[in-house]
């Protein structure tokens, strides 16, 4: 580890560890950025446990399995290995993250770098994402690298002295992240004669904090009231019901608040909301129906 000594002095203060002393856990792929993740947090004087999600997708898993444990001991940090069934179906990438996620505690830190954050503005812009959706990944203490590039953990690990896990998927052009990393961050460099990844980090910034602040505004409005919903401009509107609908689950796509936004402006008299429920309108009120007749969501709450 002495050969990455200078570098760590160098990073650490552009990262956002929690305070010296916090017990936390680190999502650990064995990987340039999360081996980054655990040298930094050591630097931080975290106490760390370094915990590997092994997917069980590939015949090498468990030996990859095995060099991030070796990593782990050898920068002196506690390891787990979970392994998690990924269920069948479409959407390998997706699953695979739902899995992943599911295995982890909510507050694990996470690797990801301004090289990811850049690539998660495209991917929501590829997918037709509003502010909220290109002000991409939050950040904060369990994002603690993003002030980071993708160069710079792999040069730390050099430094270090550290071989990190090669996970072949991240080659696999199979995944829209792959290609967007692999194709379109390059191809939009090229064009625009510039490093594309500081100027999609502002963009997230900026849209970040416009994002916040029209959610504040749109919190003095009353989901449930019609007419109040009627009365507001739709930007605000929107994004009322928005989290009213999303409360407590995956926020909903675009198409399902246009349909809520024409129960409320009187064009329609319910929609569907997805998920077994419906949005209804009753003298002015709004009210989500559930599956289950007998579990209702009351105006005003």
């Amino acid at each position: 580890m002495a050969g990455g000594d200078r570098l760590v002095e160098a990073l650490l203060p552009r990262c956002t560890f929690p305070p010296a002393g916090t017990a936390v856990t680190c999502a650990f792929s064995g990987g340039a950025d999360s081996t980054t993740l655990i040298v930094l947090a050591v630097a931080a004087g975290l106490d760390i446990t370094a915990i590997h999600v092994d997917h069980a997708l590939r015949p090498t898993s468990a030996t990859e399995a095995d060099h991030a444990a070796h990593i782990a001991h050898q920068v002196g940090v506690a390891f787990e290995r979970r392994v998690v069934e990924v269920g069948r179906g479409g959407n390998l990438e997706g699953r695979a993250r739902s899995a992943r996620l599911a295995a982890l505690p909510a507050d694990v830190l996470t690797g990801h770098t301004a090289d990811d954050q850049a690539e998660t503005v495209l991917i929501n812009l590829l997918r037709g994402a509003g502010a909220s959706g290109l002000a991409a990944i939050q950040p904060g203490p369990t994002k603690p690298l993003l002030g980071l590039r993708r160069a710079e953990t792999r040069a730390l690990c050099d430094a270090a002295g550290i071989d990190p896990v090669d996970d072949p998927s991240n080659a696999d052009r199979r995944f829209v992240r792959n290609r967007v990393r692999h194709e379109a961050v390059p191809l939009l460099t090229d064009i625009a004669n510039r490093d594309l990844v500081p100027l999609l980090v502002r963009t997230a910034d900026i849209l970040r904090d416009d994002n916040r602040l029209l959610d504040h505004l749109a919190e003095a409005i009353d989901p449930t009231d019609a007419v109040a919903i009627g009365a507001a401009d739709p930007a605000l509107a929107r994004r009322a019901l928005r989290a009213w609908i999303g409360l407590g689950r995956y926020p909903p796509d675009a198409a399902t608040i246009d349909r809520a936004m024409d129960v409320a402006y009187g064009a329609a008299k319910a929609c569907d909301l997805g998920e077994g429920r419906r949005l209804e309108r009753h003298r002015q009120r709004l009210e989500i129906i559930e599956a289950d007749p007998r579990a209702r969501t009351p105006a005003g709450q």
